[in-house]
């Protein structure tokens, strides 16, 4: 029997992305599975349906923000919201995929969460922001920032979200196990039901 994946669409400007990554952590080591990354431009899609993140209403808006702080808590996570929100996210995603030519991207990929969600970095959004994350992968910024720029890596991006909404997702984190689609921070018992299944 072939190993059973996980599969994350993931935006970097997703507090909910933050949350599913760590959630997924123990799930992967319980269950063996793996994790197949998929950066989404979620602000694409976001200006395609003419939807802004922050045009809510200011009472959901502040119930978001303490329901946060509860699953921070409750995970004894060092979440904070960030001063700047939103940031533009494209740069962090093309690093994310120009990081898999050194096998680097799931490593990337929590650097760069850890630095917006916990440590309040809204420099990633920025190749000069990124570039300490890089070096401590031991990872040359100038070669990152290069190949992140190259029309490979953006068409890269543009095909991974197209991919996403060709498959249902609206929003991230997404999750697959084989066909079925989780969507949000708060589905982790159906993810691992579905991975534990015969």
């Amino acid at each position: 029997m072939s190993e059973k994946q996980v599969e994350l669409y993931w935006d970097v400007g997703s507090t909910n992305t933050y949350f599913a990554y760590k959630l997924l952590k123990p799930i992967l080591r319980r269950t063996g599975a793996s994790l197949v990354l998929h950066p989404f431009n979620l602000g694409y899609v976001f200006r395609a349906n003419n939807y802004v993140l922050m045009e809510e209403p200011p009472a959901k808006l502040a119930n978001r923000k303490r329901d946060l702080v509860r699953w921070a808590e409750k995970y004894k996570l060092p979440f904070r919201f960030p001063d700047q929100f939103p940031i533009k996210t494209s740069r962090v995603l093309r690093g994310a995929l120009a990081m898999r030519r050194w096998g680097l991207e799931p490593a990337y990929t929590e650097a760069v969460l850890d630095a917006y969600w916990e440590r309040n970095d809204a420099s990633i959004a920025d190749f000069a922001g990124l570039r300490p994350i890089v070096r401590a992968l031991d990872v040359d910024p100038v070669a990152l920032e290069e190949f992140s720029e190259s029309d490979e890596i953006r068409q890269q991006l543009v095909d991974s979200t197209n991919r996403g909404l060709s498959l249902g997702v609206f929003g991230v984190p997404s999750i697959f196990v084989g066909e079925e689609l989780f969507w949000g921070k708060d589905r982790m018992d159906f993810v691992e039901d579905e991975l534990l299944k015969p």
